[in-house]
């Protein structure tokens, strides 16, 4: 193994995370190494126009994504049955690469409610303790609504994401979200002009009585430059925005919003294609003194630092934990241990309208276009007597006509032949989907943890993934997409094919790539592996920043989240941990 010269900071991972932490510490003159497992990947040379609308080779053969040969997990519903290993990534699909999987993304950009991160304590003062199953894990998240909001707004500003206020400085804007939290300033950009689905779904869903909005979008509306001085242009409503890198720098991605101002400075360096396989820590075991990598040619190298940050995905920042020697695993019979507890997912469901004189032209689209309604998502609605918690936003988001994998036809017709031809033709143009996007609830049996049996190319364990949906969640779901069916039938469709989610959890259909849990925020040691701040209890000078932090998740993308706990980690440490490094919180 080839020792290194320190570093000041090691980043693990080169997405939206990575990217955020990146800049943000060699802004404050640091010396930063980010390590990406994947190659180089820039939107001039990788994402041409000429090429890049390609559905074969984006979405199905999914160049962007980590495959199962370089990585794979093994999976099970239960603790009592046996995992087996996953031959190819179907429900979620990782990206790997330069950007990470803020390269393929869709672009639809949330902020969770303030009831979100304060769960537990907002449930139990609205409906009493009792009233909340013994299995659901669900937990405050040591962090208020208010205390993020000036970096959900960073963020926002910082991808150029369009949308249109529901709550502005105290007042109810119209035309906005009127259940989101209170923002402190508009959009930077306005929200993308309207395809016929998602402008027929608001008319109908406004004569039910429920309040549209258009969805916070990250495919720009306009041409737009960014606090780093990079620039955006319109996007042209192509349709390849989710699983596809952007060749019109039009959808927030972090080679379009941070990268080419992060490789203006010195003090940064990108090593790609090398794979950080653990954190290294000193005889204590309480500090980390760097990172052990292999590059593409199989050569291991540790490299020193003096701070190191994981920014990877949910599952691989676990890895790296369970790698390192880092906290207890969690144990689901004893219920000991934190490490791989509360691993929850996104519970969604879809309702297809088929139509005979509609022609939606679902190839015009953006990852982002769309109409939304959140009367039924998270806590906006009273759940007594409903018997589930939770819910989902609702929403006719038409991200592309894919020819290939967007051929919708109605129940009894032929999976192939001349019949399955006639009826595709007959309902391409003529169909569309009101989707519902729901909440997912941690429970005793779902965790991650590390496999006994298999091992991964490198000789580790293979990180095992025991996921189902509690009972809890396929009631919710249940409950929403009768909801989302009526707002489908009230836009005159002839008739309409409802899926709600439904168990047991199949791990091969893609359903999202919006895996949270594992190394959960908290307010104390006793129940969560990072503090407030993002910073590891047992290690201080380690920092676990993503969607591994998330105690729950919510009935939105955690994208613009992830980003602004970045941004709020990040800030912690400029502000705080260098001026006096060490623990932030005393537990």
């Amino acid at each position: 193994m080839i020792k290194l010269p320190k570093k000041d900071v090691a980043i693990v991972g080169l997405g939206w995370c990575g990217s955020i932490m990146a800049i943000e510490m060699a802004e404050a003159g640091l010396e930063v190494i980010a390590f990406e497992r994947g190659p180089w990947r820039d939107t001039g040379t990788d994402f041409n126009p000429g090429y890049v609308q390609d559905e074969l080779r984006y979405v199905i053969q999914q160049e962007l994504m980590i495959t199962a040969a370089e990585d794979t997990y093994t999976f099970r519903n239960a603790y009592d049955q046996t995992a087996l290993p996953m031959r190819e990534y179907g429900s979620f699909l990782l990206g790997t690469g330069l950007g990470g999987s803020g390269a393929h993304w869709s672009g639809l950009t949330w902020r969770y409610n303030p009831s979100d991160f304060v769960l537990r304590s907002h449930l139990t003062e609205r409906y009493g303790a009792k009233a909340i199953p013994k299995d659901l894990l669900i937990r405050d998240w040591g962090i208020t609504y208010d205390e993020l909001e000036p970096f959900y707004d960073k963020f926002e500003k910082m991808a150029g994401i369009g949308g249109k206020a529901g709550m502005l400085n105290g007042h109810y804007q119209p035309g906005g979200n009127p259940f989101e939290g209170n923002r402190s300033s508009e959009f930077p950009l306005p929200p993308m002009a309207m395809t016929y689905a998602p402008t027929l779904f608001a008319e109908a869903a406004a004569k039910m009585g429920l309040r549209p909005f258009p969805t916070p979008s990250g495919n720009a509306s306009q041409v737009y430059t960014n606090p780093y001085g990079v620039t955006m242009a319109p996007c042209t409503y192509c349709g390849y925005c989710s699983r596809c890198g952007c060749a019109n720098y039009s959808k927030s991605t972090p080679q379009t919003n941070i990268i080419p101002a992060l490789m203006r400075r010195r003090n940064f360096t990108a090593q790609v294609q090398s794979e950080v396989l653990q954190i290294k820590l000193d005889a204590s075991g309480k500090r980390a003194v760097g990172v052990i990598y292999v590059d593409a040619s199989g050569q291991h190298y540790e490299q020193p630092a003096d701070l190191v940050i994981l920014t990877a995905f949910s599952v691989p920042n676990v890895r790296l934990l369970f790698a390192s020697g880092i906290g207890t695993p969690y144990d689901p019979i004893s219920e000991r241990g934190l490490i791989g507890k509360n691993y929850a997912y996104q519970t969604n469901s879809a309702v297809q309208a088929f139509f005979d004189d509609k022609n939606f032209n679902p190839f015009i689209a953006g990852g982002g276009v769309g109409q939304a309604c959140d009367e039924y998502n998270g806590d906006n609605f009273d759940h007594s007597g409903l018997g589930f918690f939770g819910g989902a936003c609702i929403m006719s988001n038409v991200t592309s006509g894919w020819p290939i994998s967007n051929r919708m036809t109605p129940p009894g017709t032929p999976r192939w032949g001349s019949k399955w031809k006639v009826a595709t033709q007959k309902h391409y143009l003529s169909t569309t989907v009101v989707r519902t996007q729901g909440s997912s609830y941690p429970t005793r049996s779902n965790y991650l943890g590390i496999d006994p049996t298999y091992k991964d190319r490198h000789g580790r364990p293979m990180m095992q993934l025991t996921f189902d949906f509690p009972d809890n969640d396929l009631k919710m779901s249940s409950f929403v997409t009768d909801k989302a069916a009526d707002v489908a039938r009230a836009m005159g469709a002839r008739q309409l094919v409802a899926k709600p989610a439904k168990g047991p959890y199949n791990i091969v259909p893609f359903q999202s790539t919006h895996n949270t849990g594992g190394a959960i925020m908290g307010d104390n040691p006793r129940e969560s592996v990072v503090n407030k701040y993002l910073q590891c209890w047992d290690v201080p000078n380690l920092f676990v920043i993503g969607g591994s932090a998330f105690p729950q998740n919510a009935g939105y993308n955690p994208t613009a989240t992830v980003g602004a706990l970045a941004y709020w980690a990040a800030n912690a440490i400029r502000t705080q941990y260098l001026k006096n490094p060490g623990p932030l919180v005393h537990a």
